[in-house]
């Protein structure tokens, strides 16, 4: 008997858009042959999303969904093949669903919603990543959907009591750093969590361009230093200015400032940032 994989499995539900036991059932009876399993279910009529599925979904909407007591986040993609259907209501409320399903189980089996959407709309739908954040100690996850679903935000903030949490400054803040995420894009918290290889990569390329030709050793890794300390101010979220405040202060200072008025120490752990299409040129 041919071995089959949750992965040739996986693969046949994408070309044919089956359910996972149809799937499983038939590459059983086909002997593991991938295309033999695809002609017995394009025969059986259990096919109907298989030439959708080999269509690219480029276009789509990110959701959020915040459990009551905003400890549990989920930020969802779901891509679909035309603007038209990303701006559609029911579209929408998919992806809504998608995420609050993520949020109360990360292992919810999501498969018949996407190919009743598959059916509903006429296109190819796909579930093109999420992310899941549970805070662990003090904190809050916020979430933030730009307008047009296009870019989304979620953010960890820790805090060091459960009674800062509750407190509606420490809830503004979080607030404010995914509108931050959101609009200045940052690569990561800090630049010591900055991947060395993107550091590497700004140092090297400074090193190498006509600002340090014909410099003496010790002006060219002063111009490198100086360059990179404007990169850390424009990739790294704590360097970066506080967009709220026209960047009159950085996000570090702004967060400090909180801490003061609330009398705790604030941290934030963690972020992502989703735009519609990343996962494409990733």
């Amino acid at each position: 008997m041919a071995d089959i994989t949750p992965t040739l499995i996986s693969k046949l539900r994408e070309m044919t858009g089956a359910g996972m036991m149809d799937c499983k059932r038939t590459l059983v009876e086909a002997g593991g042959d991938l295309d033999g399993a695809v002609d017995l279910l394009r025969k059986r009529g259990m096919a109907s999303a298989a030439k959708k599925a080999l269509r690219e979904a480029r276009e789509g909407a990110i959701a959020q969904c915040i459990l009551p007591g905003s400890r549990i986040g989920v930020l969802a993609e779901v891509n679909c093949e035309t603007d038209f259907v990303a701006k559609n209501e029911t579209f929408r409320a998919f992806a809504e669903q998608v995420a609050k399903a993520l949020a109360e189980n990360p292992a919810a089996e999501l498969e018949a919603l996407r190919v009743e959407m598959v059916a509903k709309t006429g296109e190819n739908v796909k579930l093109a990543r999420h992310q899941r954040f549970e805070v662990s100690g003090h904190g809050l996850v916020a979430a933030y959907i730009h307008t047009g679903a296009k870019v989304g935000v979620l953010a960890e903030v820790g805090s060091g009591t459960e009674a800062t949490a509750s407190r509606d400054e420490f809830k503004q803040l979080v607030k404010d750093i995914t509108l931050q995420i959101a609009a200045a894009n940052p690569l990561a918290v800090t630049r010591e969590k900055l991947d060395p290889a993107v550091i590497a990569k700004e140092k090297e390329i400074t090193a190498s361009s006509d600002l340090v030709k014909n410099k003496p050793p010790q002006a060219i890794a002063k111009i490198v230093e100086g360059k990179l300390e404007k990169f850390y101010q424009t990739v790294c979220l704590l360097d970066q200015g506080f967009v709220k405040r026209n960047s009159e202060i950085t996000v570090r200072e702004h967060i400090a400032g909180v801490a003061k008025d609330v009398g705790d120490d604030l941290t934030v752990r963690r972020f992502v940032r989703f735009q519609v299409g990343e996962a494409f040129t990733a």
